[in-house]
């Protein structure tokens, strides 16, 4: 009788096992853990992440499609990460305004969020298509030999991952439009003769005098894990967005320094200011 129960046991566990096997293993392959934000729906994350509503669902064991502010949903490996990114509407915002920030037209917004007219609203949520690199499409930057990525400049995963950990710890509380600013003054940097020609040489660059070019980097909350919205802000740099029309600094607006307020100013974004 005691080996009896002992078989029954191991069979029972045996069984449970086999189970987990089946229903659970297929979906560990997941592109990201995303916390909800208040105005996401399942339709937008299957946008923002090039998956689908019912994968989504199925991969979180969700019934219908409600979801709710703080919920932490599995999204499964779909397209490449970064094929749409989100961005909250603010007050004086046309579609128009929008596109040209993120370098797609209105139209694509337009067809993004299924929208019929251009009226939009302050606190709503859209869907953004990437970045138009080319006549006839978007998408995101393509793999290309020894995993170096084609984006706006050429960059390999552990690039992304630096890159989206300076913007998190440079502006984590500013809007998506100004951590994307940032982003692109990386890359601005990146293509101008003036800098060092790759993204972790421009974030790590130390100056003749020995002056560290991004604060984060000294006080090493470069080292702090990126945000999701840092690293969909560095995907739109990385596909070419450009808020800043080319600026090579920012700095606080407050910041009393004379060498940079003295620069040829760009754009003020939140509490940025970016210069030439």
């Amino acid at each position: 009788m005691r080996l009896s129960g002992r078989l029954s046991v191991r069979f029972l566990f045996f069984g449970i096992s086999c189970l987990f096997l089946i229903f659970f293993l297929p979906y560990r392959a997941f592109a990201a853990i995303h916390t909800v934000s208040s105005g996401e729906s399942l339709y937008l994350l299957s946008q923002w992440y090039g998956s689908s509503v019912e994968a989504i669902k199925r991969t979180n064991g969700l019934a219908g499609d409600l979801i709710y502010p703080g919920q932490k949903l599995y999204i499964p490996q779909g397209q490449e990460l970064g094929h749409y990114t989100s961005y909250t509407v603010q007050p004086g915002d046309t579609l128009f305004l929008i596109g040209r920030s993120f370098g797609v037209s209105y139209s694509d917004i337009m067809l993004a969020n299924r929208l019929n007219s251009t009226l939009i609203y302050p606190g709503q949520v859209l869907a953004i298509p990437a970045f138009r690199s080319g006549p006839g499409g978007t998408g995101p930057a393509q793999a290309g030999q020894g995993g170096v990525l084609a984006g706006r400049v050429p960059y390999v995963r552990s690039d992304f991952d630096l890159l989206a950990r300076l913007i998190t710890a440079e502006a984590d509380s500013e809007s998506f439009l100004t951590k994307v600013a940032v982003g692109a003054v990386v890359l601005n940097r990146v293509l101008s003769p003036l800098f060092p020609n790759t993204i972790r040489e421009v974030i790590y660059q130390v100056d003749e005098v020995g002056a560290y070019q991004f604060e984060p980097v000294l006080n090493g909350w470069i080292n702090v894990p990126p945000s999701e919205e840092a690293r969909r802000a560095a995907q739109v740099a990385l596909n070419g967005a450009d808020p800043t029309n080319g600026a090579l600094f920012f700095f606080e607006s407050w910041v009393p320094n004379q060498f940079l307020q003295s620069r040829p100013r760009s754009v003020v974004l939140d509490s940025f200011t970016f210069t030439y």
